[in-house]
């Protein structure tokens, strides 16, 4: 799926999975004038303000009210609009959990909740804006879907499926830009994940960026006669069971991977499955009950153990389970 040039040197596009957001939002302005977009005094970072300058009747800036952005959004979809509310993930998923508990989630109603700037690689702005707990924070909500696409096509992708879902949606995106993975054909589906690498030995299930940095893992896993299989689980909740299972009484080994902690992410619902259906060994990749710190993206990839590198160590553990 990965796009290569003449010859055998391969070359990666980048999307920035934001900017894709805003774009998309403000096409599928005009097919769906029910949407109105709200956002917390950040519509430049989170691109909302593209929607902004096509649609300003339908654009509303809370300013740094996000408990209240929360509620408007619920009160506008009681009277049949579409609301989309952006802010970081820190502020879109902690400081207004309890409204987004009890006014959007509980009555169901058809609320999409898209962040932007999760996970570690927010980079310099430090552990005050790095959420690293977002993807737990709203699985746990009842009625609630969370979605992190692995590049811009699967964003694109689940912009154009959640419009039509009805019911509230969790979306995590990101500050940085993504390597481009699928191509335009890729068929994203609310639920069902992606066998993007197969392979017989060892599955490696992965979220967000961390599809990119899992089939690279593959690849020189390949070169030591290990064939890695790779899945793409873009929807958290609800997750996609049975490909899990079918995985891992394939290659009997799993290994998680994910820009989030470890505690109530992807590794957690992986686990929760397996450990209910088909017990496997089994090793998860991502932030390991700490805070973040302030750093660029690649040095903070490297210190908190998520480059592909420390993929291919945990997968040469846990064969050693089988």
């Amino acid at each position: 799926m990965r796009v290569k040039a003449e010859g055998s040197k391969e070359t990666v596009k980048f999307l920035g999975t934001r900017n894709v957001y805003g774009e998309v939002l403000a096409a599928l302005g005009d097919t769906y004038p029910q949407i109105v977009v709200l956002n917390a005094d950040l519509s430049g970072s989170t691109q909302t303000e593209l929607f902004h300058k096509k649609f300003p009747h339908r654009f509303f800036n809370m300013g740094i009210a996000e408990q209240d952005m929360i509620g408007t959004a619920a009160g506008l979809a009681t009277v049949g609009k579409l609301p989309f509310v952006s802010t970081f993930a820190i502020f879109a998923a902690g400081k207004p959990w309890e409204q987004i508990r009890q006014s959007i989630a509980n009555p169901g109603l058809n609320v999409k909740i898209v962040s932007t700037h999760g996970g570690i690689t927010v980079g310099e702005d430090g552990a005050s804006h790095q959420c690293l707990e977002d993807i737990g924070l709203m699985r746990i909500i009842p009625h609630m879907v969370v979605i992190v696409p692995a590049d811009g096509i699967e964003t694109r992708k689940v912009m154009s499926a959640i419009v039509e879902y009805k019911g509230p949606v969790y979306v995590r995106l990101s500050r940085i830009k993504f390597p481009v993975i699928f191509d335009e054909g890729y068929d994203f589906k609310i639920s069902k994940g992606a066998v993007v690498r197969a392979g017989t030995d060892v599955t490696i299930v992965a979220t967000g960026l961390m599809v990119s940095h899992s089939l690279t893992a593959a690849e020189l896993l390949e070169e030591e006669g290990i064939a890695a299989q790779v899945i793409n689980i873009s929807t958290i909740k609800p997750i996609d069971q049975e490909l899990i299972i079918n995985a891992s009484r394939t290659t009997g080994a799993v290994v998680t991977a994910e820009e989030h902690s470890i505690i109530g992410g992807l590794g957690s619902a992986v686990a929760e499955v397996l450990s209910e259906h088909s017990p496997t060994p089994m090793r998860r990749i991502g932030i390991k009950d700490q805070s973040g710190t302030s750093g660029s993206p690649a040095e903070l990839l490297e210190r908190y153990q998520l480059n592909p590198q420390h993929i291919i160590t945990a997968v040469k553990e846990v064969l050693q389970q089988k």
